[in-house]
């Protein structure tokens, strides 16, 4: 008898920094060990949440989970592209808490069967785009993060879950993005070129929000096709054609490779279903 191979289920890629700063600094009441000399907010909340997403907001049978956390030089290449990248982010002792849960969330990951990659030379967003790419040929894949970035990764195949919006709204589509933001997921890094993303600190060119960078580009409008296409008018059109070397650079560094080699082969089964926090913990031995 020919061999039969079996149809790979859905596929949840989990952005781990993302989720970890999430639960570190998001995560309703601090934990700590019961002689409490060990905060364990980080560690604790990441597993709460992974669990509390796969649990209640998928709408697909239990996924492969792969979880992917940012590489120690991963943003070297868009600091190489702008200087100015990230830098609005803290590096105090305070804003850096989460890493003191990064070793422990991956034991963690590691003692309960839930497999994870980190790409020392990539960022996330990176090594996700590249894996869901692969993988929506053939699977479902959705995206755990509050990374708005992901949106250009959008389309039938590929999905967000965000657990920072109402339990009924979690899931976002490429379809909400056309209708909330009157651009395509293809567009997203023009749209955020023209608009700013505060996160990564990319300003937006002065006077230009989000209603006039969707009117400009409108009807699937490509980035470097504004400057010939006539709507570049009066005062913001003015703002744009200054700062477009600039808009340019900002487009490179919002969009997210796809082509990335990924030293993981996804295997197409089912991961183990998580314990409750407190039991990962446990096994641990950090309680």
């Amino acid at each position: 008898m020919p061999e039969t191979t079996a149809t790979p289920v859905p596929l949840l890629l989990v952005d781990g920094f993302n989720l970890l700063w999430a639960g570190t600094f998001g995560f309703p009441a601090p934990i700590f060990s019961r002689d409490k000399s060990r905060e364990l907010t980080g560690l604790f909340a990441f597993f709460a949440l992974l669990r509390a997403a796969i649990r209640d907001d998928l709408d697909v049978a239990q996924p492969e989970v792969l979880v992917v956390f940012d590489g120690e030089h991963g943003s070297a290449d868009r600091v190489a592209t702008d200087q100015e990248y990230k830098t609005n982010r803290e590096a105090t002792p305070e804003a850096l808490k989460p890493l003191q849960f990064l070793a422990p969330v991956k034991d963690g990951l590691d003692a309960h069967g839930i497999r994870w990659v980190e790409v020392d030379d990539a960022e996330a967003d990176g090594v996700i785009a590249t894996l869901a790419t692969q993988a929506a040929a053939s699977r479902p894949v959705l995206i755990m993060s509050r990374d708005m970035d992901f949106y250009q990764l959008l389309d039938e195949h590929v999905r967000i879950l965000s657990r920072s919006r109402e339990s009924s709204q979690r899931i976002i589509t490429d379809a909400e993005v056309v209708a909330r933001y009157g651009v395509t997921p293809a567009q997203w890094p023009a749209f955020r070129a023209l608009t700013g993303d505060k996160s990564d600190n990319i300003p937006s060119v002065k006077g230009i929000g989000p209603k006039v960078a969707a009117t400009l580009l409108r009807d699937g409008m490509r980035l470097r096709d504004l400057p010939g296409s006539g709507r570049l008018t009066g005062a913001k059109g003015t703002a744009i054609t200054t700062a477009w070397a600039d808009v340019l650079r900002w487009e490179e560094v919002i969009t997210v490779r796809r082509d990335l080699d990924v030293p993981i082969a996804l295997s197409g089964q089912a991961s183990p279903q998580l314990p409750k926090p407190a039991d990962v913990v446990e096994k641990l031995g950090l309680w």
